[in-house]
């Protein structure tokens, strides 16, 4: 197969980044929603046809390409699915809601701010999603920092920390899981590595929010948002620490070094006899008041595919509690088929080989190594404007050199991780940008400086490589 030169190799990822900009401008957050999958599939059509004109690559080769690569996200794609079910039935059992509640209920002025970021990262981590803890609680967390005083940036800034990380390390969590599959290595075993850059991060973070607030002179506080939180969850749900039996349960199974799909399928099953239990009233209601074994199986059922509904007369908690199923996970699970197509369709071709020989010429060792995947993932969220974008093909252009550098897998996807995934809320441009800034009411400008976990973890991460911290040497067949 003839070798494509550079510029033709850049020929369909300038045009994917066009298209990707153009998205943002006109259909802002709501671009990885269709507009930036067909945007990929368009990228990998431009890779086929030039390679099949001008290099005579045969489409049946690309075409072999394209399916290797859509099968090896095959195991994520699957697990999120599963875990939209896994979602709606901890709203259910009640487990999402206590979460909320106990949260909320330990927040005083003096350690707002913290208690913001904290707060956030627990909501985060239950439902492995940032966006929609920064568009539920994050609302209610700028209105209440702005009766106490607190700039809308900083408040802005300790939310998106929080939420960050615990999409970042959440098992639940669309980019955990597609970083985990870009280097062929387990979720748990990726979750766990990154806790040697997470941890410091968030912990630095936390002492940043913590000083913040100590030193800063709030207003009087207002408690009326968060009184309104806690009444309204008391009173469509029997919060109670049992509530957190099923999240118990995942964190044993990963313990045990379960994998993923078993241990998420038991936190559905003990989630479903938890609300069983303890929340007797809610499902009675959402069966019609007629108990059935059959109301039963079509309520838990439902709630599993289309996830959990709710009408409480409370905006916010309708809007935080509204979510979940394996239906809602679909485009997301859809964005990652695209992105694969396109991965796939350049590495086919042997574009994607060109692009990244020409910036492995400049590593010269692991600290380099890491640099240039953290660099490549900060560059492409801020031209292809999407995280998972930067994620795959930076997973694909680097996965190679690490095992050339005997790196174990972890090493690669925590370093996708700690620049790809966080990095992206901070460009205006990005659909992560776009969305906070849009969800929040405070520009990406204004916010940014105040986003410390997201800045100190390609920082860090960075620091680690440069000076041979934390990394894991390869095992045999750590590759495949």
């Amino acid at each position: 197969m003839k070798k494509p030169s550079l510029l033709f190799s850049l020929i369909p990822v300038i045009f994917l980044v066009a298209l990707l900009i153009i998205n943002v401008l006109i259909f802002k957050d709501e671009a990885s929603y269709g507009p930036n999958q067909v945007a990929l599939l368009l990228g990998a059509l431009i890779a086929g046809f030039i390679s099949f004109l001008k290099y005579d690559i045969k489409f049946a080769d690309i075409e072999e390409g394209i399916n290797k690569a859509t099968s090896n996200a095959l195991s994520a794609m699957i697990i999120l699915i599963v875990i939209g079910a896994l979602i709606g039935t901890w709203i259910l059992s009640g487990t999402v809601p206590a979460m909320i509640y106990y949260g909320l209920k330990i927040i005083t002025p003096e350690i707002f701010l913290p208690v913001t970021c904290i707060a956030c990262a627990v909501v985060s981590l239950s439902t492995g999603s940032s966006w929609s803890t920064s568009g539920t609680i994050g609302i209610a967390l700028i209105g209440i920092g702005e009766a106490l005083g607190f700039s809308p940036g900083l408040v802005a800034g300790a939310i998106i920390s929080g939420a960050y990380f615990g999409d970042k390390m959440s098992p639940l969590s669309d980019t955990t899981n597609l970083a985990a599959a870009m280097a062929e290595t387990d979720l748990f075993t990726h979750i766990k590595h990154m806790i040697f850059t997470t941890g410091p991060a968030i912990i630095v973070a936390l002492i940043l929010f913590t000083i913040m607030g100590f030193t800063s002179t709030p207003a009087a506080v207002e408690t009326e948002h968060i009184s309104q939180l806690l009444t309204v969850l008391d009173q469509n749900f029997n919060i109670s620490i049992w509530a957190f039996i099923p999240p118990a349960l995942v964190l044993f199974m990963v313990r045990k070094k379960i994998p993923a799909l078993p241990a998420i399928t038991v936190g559905i099953l003990g989630a479903i006899v938890v609300a069983c239990i303890f929340q007797h009233d809610l499902i009675l209601e959402k069966m019609g008041g007629e108990f059935s074994l059959k109301n039963l199986y079509e309520v838990i059922i439902s709630i599993s595919f289309r996830g959990f509904q709710i009408e409480s007369g409370h905006k916010i908690i309708d809007k935080l509690l509204n979510r979940g199923g394996m239906e809602g996970m679909l485009t997301t699970v859809w964005l990652i088929f695209s992105a694969m197509v396109f991965g796939g369709a350049l590495e086919a071709t042997g574009m994607l080989q060109v692009i990244a020989a020409s910036i492995l010429k400049a590593v010269k060792g692991t600290g380099s190594l890491i640099g240039a995947t953290l660099g490549s993932c900060i560059f492409l969220n801020a031209t292809a404007s999407d995280q998972y974008l930067a994620i795959v093909v930076s997973g694909r252009m680097f996965k190679k050199a690490y095992s050339d550098y005997n790196l174990a897998p972890q090493n690669l996807s925590r370093a996708l991780e700690d620049a790809g995934t966080v990095t992206s809320v901070l460009f205006p441009w990005n659909s992560g940008g776009a969305y906070n800034s849009s969800v929040l009411g405070v520009p990406t400008i204004v916010y940014a400086p105040y986003c410390f976990f997201n800045i100190l973890s390609p920082l860090i991460s960075a620091f680690y490589g440069a000076f041979k911290i934390g990394l894991t040497e390869a095992k045999e067949n750590s590759y495949q």
